[in-house]
């Protein structure tokens, strides 16, 4: 899908802001999608490299059935090329005779096998679900037919045209927005900053959306960084969760110490000014990572680590002031 043909059997995708031009027997940037005699084919169709069940909020989304599990899944492949990429062995470190070797799972069988463990949400993750788009579309109209919820954990680096063609069939998303810098997305991703912006711009008005931002020491860790991505969602909507999370070494950012705790809770009491539901996330903290009321600051949902240890959300509003909190409870 989204691919245009060009002369002398070379292609154009045209499923994210890439835009690869793609010579015959050639891949894209991602890796996983390649021109065979002028036609573009996804090789990881039915091909995921990873299947797990998770806590709903260890994707994160802390307002869209807190406590639920998740059947999460991902393939090879990602379109950017983050320096720090915690999941870099299938997101980058991998050959097509390894997407070869993977079993073939059918969008049924995924359905399927959420179905028989009782899993209402099924979620895109990992890696980027983007470049599995194919995949992810099949899937994800099943599990619509079958009342599951989608969700996906995405980077925002899509064009509008498939995002606004998924949307339907998507109930959530987390997206990762990584600094609002343009020279950040640029050195650290190689990658524009617009695209993602918009993509969040237009998922909000359709789906439910959180917003994780990854403090890196050095890179985008400032005051000024934060208060612009504080901004930025205030901008948009208040009531939209963001999640500051702690970096940890990775991959090509070896050589930067994981993010102090500190610069966590600072950024978190920022964005608290004005947004009204914020995280302080990969660290262990609870006040952190449980949520409160906006306008009563009561205790709502007492969170540990990505355990819900308690819930006293009623009918998605507050039980003391009655006031309605954002999300699906």
């Amino acid at each position: 899908m989204f691919y245009k043909k060009l002369k002398n059997k070379i292609v154009k995708c045209e499923l994210c802001p890439n835009f690869c031009i793609i010579q015959n027997n050639k891949v894209g940037k991602c890796k996983v999608r390649k021109n065979v005699e002028g036609k573009l084919y996804s090789l990881v169709y039915s091909k995921p490299c990873s299947i797990a069940i998770d806590p709903i909020e260890k994707k994160p989304l802390y307002h869209f059935y807190p406590g639920s599990k998740t059947l999460s899944l991902a393939t090879f492949g990602c379109n950017l090329f983050c320096l720090h990429c915690q999941n870099y062995v299938i997101s980058h470190e991998f050959t097509e005779k390894d997407i070869n070797l993977t079993p073939i799972v059918e969008p049924e069988k995924i359905v399927e096998e959420a179905i028989n463990k009782d899993i209402k949400i099924i979620s895109y993750t990992y890696t980027e679900p983007t470049i599995f788009y194919e995949y992810v579309f099949d899937i994800a109209r099943l599990a619509k037919k079958n009342k599951i919820k989608n969700v996906l954990v995405t980077n925002g680096y899509i064009n509008e045209k498939p995002l606004r063609k998924i949307l339907p069939y998507i109930n959530a998303a987390n997206v990762d927005l990584k600094a609002m810098k343009k020279d950040f997305y640029l050195k650290i991703c190689k990658a524009k900053l617009e695209p993602v912006l918009k993509t969040i711009k237009i998922m909000q008005e359709k789906i439910w959306v959180e917003i994780t931002n990854l403090v890196i020491p050095t890179l985008n860790d400032s005051e000024e960084d934060i208060k612009k991505v504080i901004d930025f969602v205030y901008s948009i909507n208040k009531d939209i969760p963001l999640h500051f999370t702690a970096f940890f070494p990775a991959y090509k950012l070896l050589n930067i110490p994981p993010t102090p705790e500190s610069i966590l809770l600072k950024a978190r009491k920022l964005a608290m000014e004005k947004i009204n539901y914020v995280y302080a996330g990969n660290i262990y903290n609870i006040e952190a990572n449980s949520t409160y009321c906006f306008n009563c600051k009561n205790l709502l949902i007492k969170r540990s680590g990505f355990n819900v240890l308690e819930n006293k959300v009623i009918k998605g509003k507050c039980p003391y002031c009655k006031k309605k909190i954002a999300g699906f409870f």
